[in-house]
């Protein structure tokens, strides 16, 4: 069917690839049309059809229609060409699988017809035998031939069933083939074709690299025409700038030898502004500190002031608490109810206050109307009297001086208070004074004055006399007035604004919906948005009006909230609600500013409406200065020498505070000079930045005297800074600034002055040149406002010299080497209008290693000239250059002259160059080798030096076959000055004595030569591999290479091969040879074997094994880190729960003596200290360490070399401690690439372990274990598994065949031993990256009880009915496994529901029956239990057990079944329990059976306790006797039975203690044969008696009738019972 499908898909390959071909040929005719950029997709035919004829545009449409159409045929020809290549791709691979199945088929063929043709001959040969043993008679060998005949025989009918059906398949795989040959041919001519394509294609390929080729090489042809052109234009420019450049160093020099001048003098004046302004400072400094000491001691005042304060109101809460208790405790002690009575007392304390509060509001309103009509009034007399005389100032309270005073103070302009001067303890009175008022302020100090009662410990005085007397009553309004007119209007008024207010004191808002739409955003805007106080000046007033519109949906209400704290002393808002506002209605807002201090103050105007609040934001800016300048760059273009120009420049303040400036003249080097920082003049006692620190001084509360120390001790230091700046800015601005007749560039009338607010000044810039070149100059402007950073300019010009001029007055050769030429071009330059002749002159010490050519010539007018420079230095340079060549630097600089007709002045220039030499050095002079052999290759470095200053190529040439030289193959460039090193590789073809030169060659084709020597060597030993390279083997994973140690030594003859020597020394000779492996210690390798001999033309397998591990070292490291850090762990917690506790006690402290001055402790966390653990490879943290290491393994790459010494003779024949001549020159090496990665899976769970322990687990139970493997690796896995021991107690439960990159996968092992053993497995887990081996413990312990009830049946004897007894055993653990058991009665067993829904089985006798579970109560409680039902046994101890008998009727055959199970399924112990109960004293028991063991269900009727005495019915007793007689002769024993008399213990009262029995009847037993002893008896509680039975058949007694008698038996207990008992004896013969 396969071959079918295949023929048939073929085929409609074929034609799909027909009409492929056709469709690619038509595709290559027209290759411009396939573009894929260009898509139009087809209209449907139907749509063609009803467009109809279009005239315009529709040949356009036609094109794009073909060209889609063609596209589509493209498309489709190509997709059927791959799909024609896939096809033949798929029949060669068909072919070749099945060529190679038909190969393998042939050759089982063969070999299962060998295996036939050798069991014939085997066959015929043991029938040759069979036939001599037959002859011989020996037939037990020919019994044992024609066995191995049948067997051979029937291997020989295998192998021709095989042999048919290898047959069968070759014939069918040659079917197949012809099939596929017929596929192949068909399609022979695709094939042709797509190669003939795949040539035009290949064609094509090349003659587009041929072309892409051509244009990338006029490419880069162009761009090195390029980079040579920007190579001479980029050493033009430089020529330029170094010409400028040493313009401009010539000027600077000179400019520095005049300004040298001045700077004596300006230094001296520098140091008496400076002496002047110590003295100064320590004066200012003294005050300062003066100033301090006393803020200082206010401070501490204050403080002590506020402690008193503190006491006072601790003490008066303490006496109101007294209060409290003794008023509690005389009521409780008056019988009444304290808890009423303080519930009563604060009652009336609330309605005290509520009454208070009216009483204010009441009083607050009528000062609001009183102080309305006042203000009107006074408003209405000022308008009267506005020509008059004012009136005296009104008294100002204590806030308003001190606010007023700091407001002068900060401005400078305190005035003195008493007298007309203000002296510096005065000033410190106002400080003192000033901290105080500010102190009491802020502290927040909650005390009653009204609880002091010495008026000598009032501190504070009130603003009015007499506030605070208690004479002083406040005004009355009277009653009248009052109840004339309510002061809220009516009732209904007051609730509503109340409501209202409570609302917006609460900051409730109400959501505003108009027709369905609810208002979100600003409820109402402000213009301006911002309310902006700019420029302000420190005392004057501001008023701004803000309009306020309602942006809201409906009507709306604005309610001022306030400003913010910062800004409520400067700032005071006046907002009259104007009520319910509609949509779009303002209402304005005045905000008043009065500047305190000169400081910028930022924050929020705050209202509240009626959807929600919002602010309107303030801003208040200081004056400041705002400077710039036009331009950064003046640039005065080309003057002649002596002419003068003049720009300007203009210096523009846009800010609103003006300053002085000065324009200075920056040096080169002052681009980091210091701001300009001029003297300040101080008219108060503080300067602006005391002022700051003053502020933060009142600002703070806390600490404020230590942030007021700090900040004023610092004061010195950065006044002492600002002097330094100050005199090095001077130093530079005096002696740095040259005069202005020798400077060409320089400033103008105007350089320093005042500019204003909003203005601009111009500034002149002069330019008189007086040397030729470019000059540049720097300024500066510095301003005294420290706030203004100093603004830069350059000044640029240029001055032009004499007519005949060299762009490059400096001529730089760069770098030359002795022996070489080199030449440049000079270009000479005129401005004259007229010819001039030239002539060229060299300095007579150089004129035989440079020249001018040519030496005269003409330069025509206004044009250039250019002469040839050439340089040809000797070795003889320096000693003809003289004092031009520095022989440490070995730099030239040559003077040249060029003579200008009718002009005494010389043009000069100057030729430059560094001269250096070629020489490369090779160190060392000589290599030897040493002895290398055959096998291997030596590698030595040398080292190549350059002591060129240029970088030179070079390379060794004519290297012998047998050396090799790297990198590079000895070919490279050596930088200047460089030192290469070089590795040379010598690999000996044979043994021989080898001494060779090595010859390297600079580019300049100079030879430099290193000799070298050798010796090689031939081992008579050689290794199949010398170099093995591992595949990266992962960690603890094992890796395994082999090879062989060949001895191919045979013979002495040199001419058939080489012999092994050392050297031209004597050959090895032929024998056994011995080899040893000596590795270095502490590898990861193993080789096995590392000793051995191999003879003569044999070889010797060597298996070398790669298995890395984790060192021993990095481990440890790692585990004491780990311990490391969880000490550190331990010990931050417990120190931060430690500083924890301690905060809280002192917060706590802190609480409670409120600001006591005591220092603040915090206990400092000590540094964990590591104790040094033990750790060794079995504990925790090791493993925990060694699995981190594992799993964070990057990886690494090891080489190791392993030294194999060869010895001639054999191991066996040494002596035990001889050892072996091995020679070190014939020494093999074995190179090792050792590549470790981290292993692909890790074991997560159990730390890491590999190695897991079921630990002790009971036979015939099973451990299960979980073991978690995670991929590490960026892959998904597929895993395999070892097969464990399919006998042996491992087995692994739910195996996976890939693990995903990245998840966990569970391993589930169990453990389940048959026997007690102790068994070890492994579980190889097999991925292509590796292989984890996991090891698994375990011991199988047998669980081994032992029960102290022999015969396993515990009888509890005779209780009395609705009575107990109670007995005990034991169960004894003797295995080392603590074993769970549980007690479990049949009785109780599910399965006993089931077996009483049958018949009892009362005819069946005692020993068929197979129930043990017998009478039961009639209460439905279980007649025995046990006690404990469970538990856990351990090993080597014993468990009691206590077995109870509680019967509730009279029975005898009360019966259970206890069984002993282990760990729920194992049954050790089976016991039966029985028990009889009686509801009288006495029992009897003996005899047969007369009834059967099931108890009847009918309910028996029991004994009234009123007649129990009376009871005398008979009970039977059946007793047989047996009197065997197996001799007639001989007499024989007599028949006995016994029956057992019983007394109960019971706990019930009885009359007797003893139970007697009486047998009656005796004399007639006698009679019959029987004896009975004894007939009477007492029985003690808790005894049996046995009464003996015993028969002797008398001389007239028939055997063939039984002999039947009868007698009565009376018990006398606590009732009387008798019971008949029935003997029945026979004789039982022999016969």
């Amino acid at each position: 069917m396969g071959n079918v499908v295949c023929h048939s898909n073929a085929t409609h390959a074929t034609g799909n690839a027909t009409h492929s071909t056709s469709n690619a040929t038509h595709a290559m005719e027209r290759p411009e049309l396939e573009d894929p950029e260009f898509e139009v997709e087809a209209l449907p035919r139907g749509a063609e059809m009803a467009a109809g004829p279009r005239p315009h545009g529709s040949l356009k449409e036609q094109r794009a229609a073909n060209s889609e159409q063609m596209e589509k045929t493209g498309v489709q020809d190509r997709v059927q060409a791959l799909r024609v290549r896939q096809t033949l791709e798929l029949l060669d691979e068909m072919h070749e699988e099945k060529d190679a199945s038909m190969q393998k088929t042939r050759e089982e063929l063969s070999a299962c017809r060998q295996r036939m043709s050798l069991l014939s001959k085997q066959q015929k040969s043991l029938a040759a035998q069979t036939a001599l043993e037959q002859d011989a008679n020996n037939m037990a060998a020919a019994g044992r031939l024609e066995a191995a005949s049948r067997r051979l025989h029937a291997e020989l009918e295998n192998e021709e069933a095989l042999r048919a059906r290898i047959t069968a398949t070759l014939r069918e795989d040659e079917n197949a083939m012809w099939h596929i040959e017929l596929e192949k041919g068909q399609f022979e001519e695709a094939r042709k074709h797509l190669q003939e394509e795949a040539g035009a294609r290949e064609r094509r390929l090349q003659a587009h690299a041929a072309r892409q080729l051509h244009q990338e090489e006029e490419a880069w042809g162009k761009a090195q025409r390029n980079r040579l052109l920007r190579t001479r234009k980029s050493m033009h420019l430089q020529r330029e700038l170094g010409l400028r450049h040493q313009k401009l160093l010539e000027d600077a020099q000179k400019n520095h030898r005049v300004a040298v001048k001045f700077l004596k003098a300006s230094l001296g004046r520098v140091r008496e502004r400076e002496q002047k302004e110590e003295t100064k400072s320590q004066k200012h400094m003294k005050r300062r500190m003066d100033a301090v000491l006393a803020l200082k001691n206010n401070i501490t005042a204050n403080r002590e002031t506020l402690r008193k304060f503190q006491a006072w109101g601790q003490a008066r809460a303490e006496l109101a608490e007294q209060k409290a208790r003794a008023g509690k405790e005389l009521t409780l002690a008056r019988g009444g109810d304290a808890c009423r009575h303080l519930i009563h007392q604060h009652r009336h304390q609330e309605l005290e206050a509520e009454r208070r509060a009216f009483e204010e509001e009441q009083k607050l309103r009528r000062q609001e109307i009183v102080s309305k009509i006042l203000k009107e009034e006074a408003e209405e007399q000022r308008k009267r009297q506005r020509h008059r005389p004012a009136r005296a100032a009104p008294r100002r309270t204590l806030r308003d001086k001190t606010w007023t005073y700091i407001s002068d103070f900060c401005e400078g302009k305190a005035e003195p208070v008493t007298s007309g001067y203000l002296e510096e303890e005065e000033e410190h009175e106002h400080c003192k004074n000033l901290w105080l008022t500010k102190g009491l302020s802020t502290e927040s100090v909650q005390v009653d004055l009204s609880a002091l009662h010495t008026p000598e410990d009032i501190l504070a005085e009130p603003e009015i006399p007499g506030l605070w007397s208690e004479d002083h009553k406040l005004h009355q309004v009277p009653k009248e007035e009052v109840d004339q007119k309510p002061v809220g209007g009516t009732k209904m008024e007051r609730d509503i604004l109340a409501r209202t207010v409570e609302q917006l004191r609460g900051g409730i808002v109400h959501k505003q919906v108009v027709s369905g739409r609810e208002f979100k955003g600003r409820p109402f805007n402000s213009k301006p948005e911002v309310i902006h106080f700019k420029d302000f000046d420190v005392g004057k007033v501001y008023k701004k009006k803000v309009t306020l519109i309602n942006a809201t949906y409906t009507i709306n209400y604005c309610k001022l909230v306030g400003v913010e704290e910062s800004l409520r002393d400067f700032i005071h808002v006046d907002f009259d609600p104007p009520g319910p506002m509609s949509a779009g209605m303002s209402c304005e807002v005045l905000v008043t500013f009065k500047p305190m201090i000169n400081k910028d103050l930022e924050g929020n105007v705050s209202f509240l409406a009626q959807t929600g609040g919002f602010s309107v934001p303030l801003k208040c800016s200081t004056k400041k200065c705002s400077l710039s300048l036009d331009t950064d760059l003046i640039h005065f273009g080309s003057y002649t020498v002596g002419e003068t120009t003049t720009q300007a420049v203009t210096l523009t303040n846009v800010g609103g505070l003006g300053t002085r400036f000065r324009f200075l003249v920056a040096s080169g080097s002052s681009d980091a000079l210091e701001d300009f920082q001029p003297e300040l003049k101080m008219s108060s006692l503080f300067t602006f930045e005391d002022k700051s620190v003053y502020e933060k001084i009142l600002t703070s509360s806390s600490e404020p005297h230590f942030e007021a120390f700090e900040s004023l001790v610092d004061l010195p230091n950065r006044r002492e800074s600002e002097k330094q700046d100050e005199a090095d800015v001077a130093t530079m601005v005096n002696g740095g600034i040259p005069s202005e007749e020798l400077t060409e560039i320089t400033l103008g009338k105007i350089t320093q002055g005042e500019i204003g607010p909003f203005s601009s000044i111009k500034v002149p810039i002069i330019f008189a040149p007086a040397i030729p070149g470019e000059v540049e100059v720097r300024f500066k402007v510095i301003f005294k406002d420290p706030q203004s950073p100093p603004l830069h300019f350059r000044a640029l010009g240029l001055a032009v010299d004499v007519p005949v001029w060299l762009p490059r007055p400096t001529v730089d050769l760069k770098i030359c080497m002795y022996d070489r030429l080199y030449q440049d071009s000079i270009l000479v330059h005129t401005r004259s209008k007229a010819a001039l002749r030239l002539k060229f002159e060299v300095c007579k010490e150089l004129r035989g290693h440079m020249e001018l050519l040519p030496e005269t010539g003409y330069i025509q007018a206004m044009s250039t000239y250019s002469v040839q420079l050439k340089f040809f230095p000797r070795h003889s340079l320096p000693e003809d250059a003289g004092k031009y060549f520095d022989k440490e630097t070995r730099v030239l600089e040559a003077p040249m002259i060029i003579r200008v007709a009718d002009q005494i002045k010389p043009v000069e220039f100057t030729v430059q160059a560094i001269v250096t030499t070629s020489d490369l050095e090779l160190s060392p002079s000589e290599v030897d080798f040493g002895h290398c052999t055959v096998y291997e290759a030596l590698r030595t470095e040398i080292s190549l030096s350059n002591h060129s200053l240029l970088p030179q190529m070079f390379g060794f040439v004519g290297l012998p076959k047998f050396v090799d030289i790297q990198p590079n193959d000895g070919f490279g460039t050596i930088m200047p000055l460089e030192t290469l090193q070089l590795d040379v590789i010598f690999q000996p073809a044979k043994a021989k004595e080898y001494s060779f030169e090595l010859v390297c060659k600079s580019e300049i084709n100079r030879c430099f030569r290193l000799s070298c020597r050798a010796v090689g060597v031939l081992p008579p030993l050689e290794l199949s591999h010398y170099q093995i390279k591992f595949a990266a083997t992962a960690l603890y994973d094992t890796s395994v290479a082999t090879l062989y140690v060949i001895n191919s030594h045979l013979s002495m003859n040199k001419l058939t091969h080489s012999l092994p020597r050392i050297g031209s020394e004597e050959a090895s000779p032929v024998g056994p040879t011995s080899f040893e492996f000596l590795p270095p210690p502490d590898l990861p390798i193993t080789i096995s074997p590392s000793v051995g001999t191999v003879l003569p033309g044999k070889r010797c397998l060597v298996q070398v094994a790669f298995r890395p591990v984790l060192s021993h070292e990095v481990i440890m490291k790692e585990a004491m880190q780990i311990t490391a850090k969880e000490l550190e762990t331990k010990a931050f917690r417990k120190d931060t729960f430690l500083q924890k506790k301690e905060l809280w006690k002192q917060s706590l402290n802190a609480i409670r003596t409120h600001s006591r001055d005591r220092p603040f402790r915090v206990s400092i966390p000590q540094a964990p200290v590591t104790t040094k653990q033990e750790i060794n490879s079995s504990s925790p943290q090791y493993e925990i360490a060694k699995a981190n290491l594992t799993r964070t393994f990057q990886g690494k790459f090891d080489k190791f070399v392993v030294p194999c010494v060869v010895a001639s003779g054999d191991l066996k024949d040494r002596k035990a401690l001889e050892p072996m001549n091995f020679s070190p020159h014939n020494t093999l090496y074995l190179e090792l690439w050792c590549p470790t990665v981290a292993p692909p899976i890790v074991v997560t769970s159990g730390k890491g372990q590999t190695v897991f322990d079921f630990g002790d687990i009971a036979v015939g139970h099973r451990g299960i274990m979980k073991v978690s493997l995670q991929n590490i690796t960026s892959e998904d896995l597929s895993m395999e598994f070892s097969v464990l021991n399919p006998n042996g107690p491992f087995v692994l439960l739910n195996p996976s065949s890939k693990l995903r990159s990245g998840n966990t996968h569970v391993l589930a092992l169990s453990f389940s031993p048959h026997e007690s053993i102790m068994a070890q497995e492994t579980l190889n887990i097999i991925t292509k990256r590796g292989t984890l081996t996991l090891t698994f413990l375990g011991t199988g312990v047998a669980s081994m009880i032992t029960c102290s009830i022999e015969g396993d049946v515990l009888n509890m004897g005779y209780v009395m009915a609705r009575e107990s007894v109670s007995s005990s055993f034991k169960l004894q653990n003797d295995s080392s496994l603590p074993i769970k058991f549980w007690v479990q009665l049949e009785s109780l067993s599910s399965t006993r529901a089931e077996a009483r829904q049958q018949l009892p089985k009362f005819l069946s006798p005692a020993a068929h029956r197979t129930e043990v579970v017998g009478t039961q109560n009639h209460n439905g409680q279980s007649v025995f239990s046990v006690s404990p039902v469970e538990g856990l046994l351990l090993p080597g101890k014993a468990q009691d057990f206590t077995v109870t008998f509680s019967p509730d009727h009279e029975s005898l055959y009360y019966s259970d079944r206890l069984q002993v199970v282990l760990f729920e399924k194992k049954v050790s112990h089976r016991i039966l329990l029985k028990g009889a109960a009686r509801e009288h004293m006495m029992f009897v028991e003996g005899g047969d059976a007369l009834d059967v063991p099931v108890e009847s269900l009918t309910v028996m009727t029991a004994w009234d306790p009123e007649h129990r005495e009376e009871a005398e019915d008979l009970k039977p007793i059946l007793v047989t006797l047996d009197y065997v007689q197996l001799d007639i002769d001989a007499p024989a024993p007599p028949a006995t039975r016994e029956l057992h008399v019983g007394c109960i213990r019971t706990t019930q009262p009885a009359a007797k203690k003893t139970g007697e029995f009486t047998l009656d009847s005796l004399t007639w037993l006698q009679h019959k044969g029987f004896s009975i002893e004894p007939s009477r008896g007492s029985v003690e509680r808790g005894q049996t008696k046995t009464i003996s039975i015993s028969w002797v058949p008398p001389a007239d007694f028939d055997p063939d009738h039984p002999l039947m008698a009868w007698a009565l038996l009376q018990l006398r207990g606590d009732v009387k019972e008798t019971y008949k008992i029935i003997f029945v004896a026979n004789v039982v013969t022999g016969a």
